[in-house]
C-alpha cells in the first residue's frame, strides 16, 4: 500500500509539473509586444540581412516556444521575408487565410494605413495543442518592411 501511495504522488507531482511548465510557456500580449520592440531595435542595429537571417533560425534568440518574429514586406502582395518556415520566405501572404477562411492580411493593410502598429487576432493551429486557436498577433510597420510576433489567447 505504501509503495502504491508513494507512486500516486510521484505521478501527480509529475503531472503538476507539467501543468506549471504548460501555464508558464503561455506567452502574453505584452510579451509578444516586448518582443516586437526588441526584434526592431535589433534589425536597426545590424540592417537586413543580418537580422532576416536571426529571424529566420528556428533554433535561434527569435524563437521563444511558440512565440517567434516573422517579417512582411510592405509591397501589395504582403511577401514573407523572415520567418522560421524557410519555404515561406519569399511567397506572398495576402491571399492567407485563417482556419475560418478569413483573410486576416487584409486587417493588417487597413490597420497600418491608420498608424505604425496595429493588433490583429485571427483562428490559427496552436503548434503546442494542435487544436485552431484565437491567436493575437503585433504588428508594426518600419521603414519598407512590416516585424511581427503574436500569442495564442
Amino acid at each position: 500500500m505504501r509503495k502504491l501511495l508513494t507512486v500516486f504522488l510521484a505521478i501527480a507531482a509529475l503531472c503538476g509539473a507539467t501543468v506549471m511548465a504548460s501555464a508558464q510557456a503561455a506567452h502574453t500580449p505584452e510579451q509578444a509586444k516586448a518582443f516586437v520592440d526588441k526584434a526592431i531595435a535589433f534589425y536597426k542595429s545590424e540592417g537586413k540581412a543580418k537580422a532576416f537571417e536571426a529571424f529566420s533560425d528556428p533554433k535561434g534568440q527569435w524563437v521563444d516556444g511558440d512565440l517567434y518574429i516573422v517579417v512582411h514586406g510592405t509591397d501589395p502582395q504582403l511577401t514573407m521575408l523572415a520567418h522560421i518556415n524557410k519555404g515561406l520566405v519569399g511567397k506572398p501572404q495576402i491571399e492567407t487565410k485563417d482556419a475560418e477562411g478569413r483573410l486576416f492580411n487584409q486587417d493588417v493593410i487597413a490597420g497600418l494605413a491608420k498608424g505604425d502598429s496595429v493588433w490583429v487576432s485571427y483562428k490559427w493551429v496552436n503548434p503546442a495543442t494542435k487544436k485552431i486557436a484565437v491567436k493575437k498577433s503585433y504588428f508594426v510597420k518600419v521603414d519598407d518592411i512590416i516585424i511581427a510576433a503574436g500569442v495564442y489567447e
